[in-house]
């Protein structure tokens, strides 16, 4: 049996009997997904509160919902947050879309110095704006109840403060490091993982996350793609959490 599809709505609405799934999300289920009445669907604001609802009318660009159940989602622990270095082409929003479904729950654009990618004052914010969209689809899609967070485009010194507050922070590193294997990453708190861009980063950059606290580390015997590393570092990370035990 499939898992039923999930959709947005704000958070104050999940409180009726009775929801109508209407707007962008509403025309989505209904033209988009043809959903029928009798079928069952999740609601969602994003930030851990879902429904399991039966849809009970269909309009042209609406669905009304019977809430059959709610539940809240405590706020993931560890929170897992990954660093990734800007990419060219759509290399970012892959590597967005992979690490939401790997469950990620926050990711920080960073304006390496190898990045090829800049973010401009006059399309920083439609980039981010991208990654968001992009994150927002992504948790659908894995039926997530928690969003997560994009945050603006970061420079050295706002991920090295990241890395200072976090409970365990790590910077991916082909040439040496730490086995991922051997990882007991902490039950709570913020956990920072730092991915560079393809060039790898920079020895001031190493020596900076380093020195405010960050551990080397490495994946495996295999040269990774930065979009694809944030994916698999943060699922050797939560398969060794309770999160997924």
């Amino acid at each position: 049996m499939s898992t039923p599809p999930l959709f947005h709505v704000a958070t104050d609405r999940l409180d009726a009997a009775v929801v109508t799934l209407d707007g962008g999300e509403g025309r989505h289920a209904a033209r988009v997904r043809r959903i029928r009445a009798g079928e069952r669907v999740y609601l969602s604001d994003g930030a851990g509160r879902r429904a399991l609802c039966e849809v009970t009318g269909v309009a042209v660009d609406a669905l009304t919902c019977s809430v059959l159940e709610r539940c809240d989602v405590s706020r993931p622990e560890p929170w897992l947050v990954v660093v990734q270095a800007l990419l060219k082409g759509d290399g970012a929003e892959r590597a967005v879309e992979t690490m939401t479904e790997a469950g990620v729950d926050e990711i920080v654009p960073w304006q390496a110095d190898r990045s090829i990618v800049r973010w401009r004052a006059d399309r920083a914010e439609k980039s981010a704006r991208r990654w968001r969209e992009t994150a927002t689809q992504a948790a659908k899609q894995a039926r997530r109840a928690w969003t997560p967070a994009v945050a603006d485009a970061a420079g050295l010194a706002d991920v090295t403060a990241r890395v200072r507050a976090a409970a365990a922070a790590y910077v991916l590193e082909r040439a040496g490091g730490r086995s991922a294997s051997t990882l007991d990453p902490p039950a709570s708190g913020d956990v920072v993982v730092v991915v560079g861009p393809e060039g790898g980063i920079a020895p001031t950059e190493l020596a900076e996350l380093t020195g405010a606290g960050a551990e080397p580390l490495r994946l495996g015997p295999t040269v990774l793609r930065s979009a694809t590393a944030g994916t698999v570092a943060a699922a050797v990370l939560l398969a060794r959490t309770p999160r997924w035990r």
